[in-house]
């Protein structure tokens, strides 16, 4: 969220920046409900005042008019607080301004390609896809999960569910013993107020999973990913700068309606209701938010590298970063049946935006009160490395070979071959 006082300094450097988002904001709207706010705050301060100058005169005959003070007050405040509603909710659906490093576009097609690694393997048959693998194997149930739950859920069975737990394991013990993260078991459930801070609400809402409990004026929500409620560690608080960094990561099932992806990816478990992620999260000073976004990127190409994945790192464009971004890096995986790269990782700087929505912050060595700067990323998509697995490392009986790293989660199993 941004800081009206800011806009209201620089309006037309906001109104430019964000112009590179290719989205629609009523920057003329947003200066009139401004305005008006500020006038009937000005209003109520100096009826106020009047009262309090007659209160002290203790003149009876100025009962009346206090009396009519009283009402006209009320009347503004009234019409104040309806401005400030429709000033705030247009505030919090402004996204965050991209950084000058971003390149300009309106979609994924504008996204530039930073680097490759890893060696793309080269099959002496037909690759197959992880759905039809993971069915020959009989380890992926897709209709099964349809009939008890619906759909874009799935069984995963016998190997594959241990070789996705293995991931999840292997993915933290790297995090947190390499990389320096704090382990974080959290709630599955977020608050409305945890959603609106890392930018999930108001503007999201029809992708998210909310939870019907008794308390109905409480809403709950199933977490979109672990970003949430890791980056809400710090609301409403003041960190004391030698507590910095702080970077937590969390492996945890993720709930998405993707509403606006009718049609894409109905095959498979590339788009899913439900999925598990290993997310990391870091809290630093803002200046030190690109620092940390690379060391963030890295730590999840890390994954990749030992995994002996191919993949590619690219910066996205203006118009395609999440809300909350000032930059971004997908890091995409190649898989062999689509003969293409897909995200795997997606690896953020929000600068101060979530810090702002939060109302995060700490106080640095001149005893100043600033606010903080958020990253997220994942480290990795849990499904979608076990897809790269199955498509990169399968064979031509179908059978799937380990990756040697992997080999010790997996009680030592070096194959995954059909029952």
């Amino acid at each position: 969220m941004h800081n009206l006082k800011e806009i209201r300094k620089n309006f037309e450097f906001f109104k430019k920046a964000l112009e590179k988002r290719s989205i629609d904001i009523d920057f003329d709207k947003l200066k009139d409900l401004d305005q008006k706010n500020r006038e009937f705050i000005q209003k109520k301060e100096l009826l106020e005042q009047k009262k309090k100058e007659i209160s002290k005169t203790k003149d009876k005959s100025l009962f009346a008019k206090s009396k009519e003070i009283s009402s006209e007050i009320e009347k503004i405040d009234t019409q104040q607080k309806s401005i400030k509603l429709d000033l705030d909710k247009l505030l919090s659906n402004i996204p965050n301004i991209p950084h000058k490093d971003v390149p300009l576009g309106k979609n994924e097609n504008d996204n530039m390609e930073l680097s490759k690694a890893g060696k793309i393997p080269e099959f002496s048959f037909n690759p197959k896809s992880h759905y039809e693998l993971g069915e020959k194997l009989n380890m992926l149930d897709f209709d099964l999960a349809t009939k008890t739950t619906g759909s874009r859920f799935v069984f995963v069975k016998d190997k594959l569910a241990l070789l996705e737990r293995a991931l999840s394991n292997f993915m933290l013990d790297i995090h947190v013993v390499k990389n320096g993260y704090e382990e974080i078991s959290p709630p599955l459930l977020a608050s409305e107020n945890t959603m609106f801070g890392t930018g999930q609400l108001p503007k999201f809402e029809n992708d998210q999973f909310e939870v019907k409990l008794d308390e109905n004026n409480n809403r709950k929500f199933l977490i979109p990913t672990a970003e949430v409620i890791l980056t809400n560690i710090v609301k409403d608080k003041i960190v004391d700068q030698k507590h910095l960094p702080l970077r937590y990561v969390a492996s945890t099932p993720c709930f998405r309606k993707e509403a606006g992806s009718y049609g894409k990816d109905t095959k498979g478990m590339i788009r899913q209701h439900q999925f598990y992620k290993v997310e990391m999260v870091s809290i630093v000073e803002q200046e030190k938010c690109l620092d940390e976004l690379e060391r963030m990127t890295n730590c999840a190409t890390g994954i990749l590298d030992l995994l002996e994945l191919p993949y590619r790192k690219v910066i996205l464009c203006s118009g395609d970063m999440g809300f909350s971004a000032e930059k971004t890096y997908d890091i995409e995986v190649w898989l062999p049946s689509e003969k293409r790269y897909r995200e795997i990782s997606s690896c953020s700087s929000c600068s101060t935006f979530q810090a702002i929505r939060m109302k995060a912050r700490y106080k640095n060595q001149k005893n100043e009160t600033l606010f903080l700067g958020t990253l997220n990323g994942s480290g990795l998509a849990v499904g979608r490395t076990l897809i790269a697995i199955l498509e990169n490392y399968q064979q031509k009986d179908g059978s799937i070979t380990i990756p040697k790293i992997l080999r010790p989660y997996m009680n030592n199993l070096e194959k995954i071959s059909i029952n």
